[in-house]
């Protein structure tokens, strides 16, 4: 049954990737939360929370390196499954002591979680648009140890992480949204809907 979950889970994450570089081709990525690539999420998201209660964590012992990195692309990006994506960090946060999950991929997944919640992050992994139309990260607590935290769970200082992150999403054709004010509206609107906000 584990080698079922691991070939079903790199498959669903292989048509994640494959959605996200087809909408990047097109230009269409970066134009709020495309149709296709929410129904690919949601799909995954159905199959991982399959995965648990089959399983447990799809960890490295039981699906490999590669499986249990297929299972955390599916629910890092299973953003509209706000009890899925808690329900993970919890059973991630279980198994990094025996070496199933990893911390680096659990701090991602911790400021995902945050932020979508309204809250400051703690690892500064998370990135949108700002008023002056830079990609930035999204507010974090304590900036003056950022880098502190951020080497704990194997980081690189923010400085370096910012210039990458603006060079991949140029690299991809990523631009500011037109109308920054209406885009963080459907945003809250899509976390109220979703269940990240009361």
């Amino acid at each position: 049954m584990a080698e079922d979950w691991r070939t079903l889970l790199i498959a669903a994450a292989r048509r994640d990737l494959e959605t996200r570089a087809r909408l990047a081709a097109g230009g269409a990525l970066f134009d709020g939360y495309h149709p296709d690539m929410e129904a690919v999420h949601d799909e995954n998201a159905a199959l991982l929370a399959r995965a648990l209660d089959a399983i447990g964590w799809p960890g490295r012992h039981q699906l490999g390196d590669e499986g249990a990195a297929a299972a955390f692309l599916i629910v890092q990006h299973a953003i509209g499954h706000p009890a899925l994506q808690r329900r993970c960090l919890a059973l991630m946060l279980d198994a990094i002591p025996h070496g199933q999950a990893s911390a680096l991929d659990a701090a991602y997944l911790a400021d995902r979680i945050a932020v979508h919640e309204g809250r400051e992050q703690t690892f500064g992994t998370q990135f949108d648009w700002d008023a002056n139309g830079q990609l930035s990260p999204a507010p974090t607590r304590d900036p003056e140890s950022l880098d502190e935290r951020r080497a704990s769970v194997g980081l690189p200082p923010m400085a370096e992480t910012i210039a990458h992150m603006r060079a991949s999403a140029a690299a991809e054709g990523g631009r500011p949204p037109a109308d920054l004010a209406r885009r963080r509206a459907e945003y809250e609107a899509w976390a109220r809907r979703v269940g990240w906000r009361n």
